[in-house]
């Protein structure tokens, strides 16, 4: 069994990753809102004493944040706070713990909006090539104990218009059935 942690557990994807690793016999802790653990990501301090209280996890699933079109500073902030500042609060609190474990994973959601960026969406793929630059740090820092991996999935959108939330929940619970050596650093594509 292993212990699981998804942040943005409180909505759809949220739900269904949770009820896929669940089914697989995991140990999810959900943290955002309407879940058992509700605490602002982009709080480093709180992010930081939850991994303490937690101890050893052997998955992060980063599926908070949300979109928001646009270019104007209300937006960029809004999706920093809940995009990047919660992706990279999350990871630095838990990376020793994933890559402590035999099997550690990072995973993210991304957009096809980091591949063709808009001036509509500017602030958005901007917000989202960090959080996919962040995540290929991670896995350069777990490339070197070689068991973990955090590997960012690829979307244009989730939901009825785009990646049926089912697939999301099977393609995160499948990333322990590889070897960290295949996943480590990739980019999947979920369309």
């Amino acid at each position: 069994m292993l212990r699981v942690v998804i942040a943005g557990a409180g909505g759809e994807s949220g739900r269904a990753v949770s009820g896929a690793l669940r089914k697989a016999g995991h140990e999810v802790i959900g943290i955002g809102h309407d879940t058992e653990r509700d605490i602002d990501l982009a709080n480093a301090a709180a992010v930081n004493a939850l991994a303490a209280e937690l101890g050893p996890v052997d998955g992060l699933v980063h599926l908070a944040g949300g979109w928001r079109g646009g270019r104007d500073d209300a937006d960029w902030q809004w999706l920093l706070e809940r995009n990047v500042e919660s992706f990279r609060n999350t990871t630095r609190a838990f990376f020793d713990a994933l890559a402590a474990s035999p099997s550690g994973r990072i995973a993210m959601v991304s957009s096809t909006a980091v591949d063709v960026p808009t001036w509509g969406g500017a602030n958005y793929a901007v917000a989202k090539a960090a959080t996919e630059a962040w995540s290929r740090s991670a896995a350069a820092g777990f490339a070197k104990g070689g068991t973990a991996a955090s590997v960012v999935f690829v979307v244009k959108s989730l939901g009825a218009d785009g990646t049926p939330f089912d697939v999301l929940g099977e393609r995160v619970t499948a990333l322990w059935d590889s070897p960290a050596s295949e996943l480590n650093g990739a980019r999947i594509r979920l369309y």
